[in-house]
Parts: structure tokens; C-alpha cells; sequence
């Protein structure tokens, strides 16, 4: 089968690999139908290793460098283990690529994103959507509703980035929040703060495209190259917003989102970083302002497919391009890095 493979930074192959095979009684084949490029899978083919073993294998995968790549997808059941109870063949399924300690088809954690053996199927091995077939544990399968499409699938796990982020912060029905980044996430946590009643929300981002993708989905756009984002936001939400979320990891951005708060305010941290940031404590001390960090997401699957019927994070609000996997290097992740008018890319096996 092909597969796209990371041997290092911006040494990502598509090439032949072998089709996996069922090897424990609760484990699931699955035949990928579509699959996203994340900015996690950026970071990695961009400045990685970050989440993909390289000098000794993951402890749950039990793979290191090379890996195949791919943790946004769906697809079909094409073959279950002995005592796999969740799905069947035939069935449509999104997978939630978590690797985190789990026995018999069922995490051992109740916050099992928290697991310092936290890992993700498709960038710590184990296989991934960046290819024809993959196997996993029946525990990261979730049936799609039937009105729901494999592409719809695929939006599954960045749309649970987002959701995961608003129900951990402080925010209530009612409150303003401003968005720092309008890429894939971004987009995604203001459709869940839209779901969550937010009275009103903004997005700072300087791209055109995704500036008009923030405002289509109601969010009122600040373009920091064109006016002081912080001083814009502190004048429209009269004094600050309840909650700021960083998706950028950009530094500079962090303070910014730190500053957007008004006392007492709230900056959810999403972003995955290649480096380190810094602030003024005092920023946080005097103005008793909170800051908090939330990684990826948990028992949230069924939530974002259910509000998805109901029309959120909506394929055709976020999908930009649709290429074939053997494209996934040129019109995929250097699309990705030098075209900021691109959004989600869906690759096909």
C-alpha cells in the first residue's frame, strides 16, 4: 500500500509500505477514506521531532522513526478482532488517535489525554491516515452517523481540539472571546464558542483568506499588521474579553492574548510549540488574570459529532483543497507552509 512516511524534518516520502494486520483480539482494520493535514503534522514535517519518537520507540505504539503519518481520518471497518464489540465491518468510522494506557479495548484513564505516555496514532507510530489501511485499538474507533461524510470524518479530531479548549475554559453563555489565529483550530474553537453561546467573538489573524473564513462563521476580524490588536480589542469589548485562546504559537501572540483579558480574564493556551515563549508575570499577578493550557481532548467524540448534525464545523466552512495522497508533500504541507489562503487540505488515500 502508500503511505507517506517522516524520516526527518522535511524528509516526508510517500512510498510502499505493508498493509497492517490485525494482531490483538481488540483491534480494528480500517480502510482510510480521508485525512487531514494538522498543525501538528506541520510542526513536524517543518521543525519536528516534537510528538514523533525518533531516539527510542513510543511505550504504547512500540514504534520509532521512520512513521507513518496521519491523525486526522475516517473510513470504513474492513476487519475487527475476536472480541471487538464497538463497531463491525462495513461500519463508517472516525478515529481518535490518542495513545494513552489502555487494556481490552477501553482507556485506563479517566483523563487519559494526560498520560505522561501521551501520543497520537499517525505521529507517534503505530501506523496512520497518510495511508491505505491502519490498524487500532477499538477504543479509537467512533461510528459516524450516517448523515455525517468521511470528510466530515476527518473533522472530527481538529473540531474536538476546539470544543475541548471552550468547555475548559472559564467561558459562559453570554461572555466575549477573542480567537488569536484563525487556521484550522482556530476556526474550530470559534464555531464551539458559538455553540457554547458566546455573545460575541473575535479573531485576530492577518491572512485574507482566513480573515474572511473567521468572519463568515461571525466572528468580527482584527488584522494586527493593520491596527494594535490589543488596544482594538480592549476599546470594542469595552475594557477586555472574558476569554482570549492562543492558536498560533507564536510568542508575540501569547502576550497579546494575555492583554486582550480585562481583570480577572482568562487565556486558554491550545497551540503546540516549538520553542519556548515568555510574559510578565505580573501581567497575570496584578490584574489576577488566569492562564491555562489544554492538550488535545477527551470523552468528546459523540459531543462534536451530535453538535456537527446540527451544523457545526461544517466541511464546506473549512476544507480549502482535496489532493491524492501522492500529492500530499508539494500540494500539502508546502501549500500549507507558503499559502496562507489555505485552510484544511483533505488527502485521499
Amino acid at each position: 500500500m502508500q503511505a507517506a512516511v517522516w524520516y526527518a524534518a522535511k524528509d516526508l516520502r510517500v512510498e510502499q509500505a505493508e498493509v497492517p494486520s490485525i494482531r490483538d483480539p481488540h483491534e480494528v482494520k480500517v480502510k482510510v477514506a480521508a485525512c487531514g493535514i494538522c498543525g501538528s503534522d506541520l510542526h513536524e514535517y517543518a521543525a519536528g521531532p516534537i510528538f514523533i519518537p525518533v531516539d527510542a520507540p513510543h511505550p504504547i505504539s512500540g514504534d520509532k522513526a521512520p512513521i507513518i503519518m496521519g491523525h486526522e481520518f475516517a473510513g470504513e471497518v474492513v476487519e475487527v478482532g475476536d472480541k471487538v464489540t464497538r463497531v463491525k465491518v462495513g461500519d463508517r468510522v472516525a478515529i481518535e488517535p490518542i495513545l494513552s494506557p489502555n487494556q481490552d479495548g477501553a482507556y485506563l484513564m479517566e483523563r487519559y489525554n494526560l498520560s505522561p505516555q501521551l501520543g497520537f496514532h499517525g505521529l507517534s507510530g503505530g501506523g496512520g491516515g497518510f495511508s491505505e489501511f491502519t490498524v487500532m485499538g477499538e477504543h479509537m474507533v467512533h461510528v459516524l452517523p450516517d448523515d455525517l461524510s468521511f470528510e466530515q470524518g476527518a473533522l472530527v479530531e481538529p473540531a474536538a481540539v476546539g470544543l475541548h479548549a471552550v468547555r475548559q475554559s472559564s467561558l459562559k453563555a453570554g461572555d466575549t472571546a477573542a480567537v488569536f489565529g484563525a487556521g484550522p483550530i482556530g476556526l474550530m474553537t470559534i464555531e464551539a464558542l458559538k455553540a457554547a453561546g458566546a455573545a460575541q467573538i473575535y479573531a485576530v489573524e492577518i491572512s485574507s483568506a482566513r480573515k474572511a473564513k473567521a468572519e463568515s462563521l461571525g466572528a468580527v476580524v482584527i488584522d494586527p499588521e493593520q491596527e494594535d490588536a490589543v488596544a482594538k480589542l480592549q476599546t470594542l469589548s469595552d475594557g477586555g474579553v472574558d476569554v482570549a485562546f492562543e492558536v498560533t504559537g507564536i510568542p508575540a501572540v501569547l502576550n497579546q492574548a494575555l492583554h486582550s483579558t480585562h481583570a480577572g480574564g482568562e487565556t486558554v493556551v491550545v497551540s503546540i510549540w516549538e520553542g519556548e515563549a515568555s510574559f510578565q508575570p505580573n501581567d497575570l499577578v496584578i490584574q489576577e488574570r488566569t492562564m491555562k493550557g489544554i492538550i488535545a481532548y477527551r470523552h468528546i467524540y459523540p459531543a462534536v459529532m451530535a453538535l456537527m448534525q446540527k451544523g457545526y464545523f461544517r466541511a464546506e466552512d473549512m476544507v480549502t483543497q482535496r489532493i491524492p495522497l501522492e500529492a500530499v508533500v508539494e500540494q500539502g504541507f508546502e501549500a500549507l507552509l507558503n499559502d496562507k489562503s489555505q485552510v484544511k487540505i483533505i488527502v485521499s488515500p
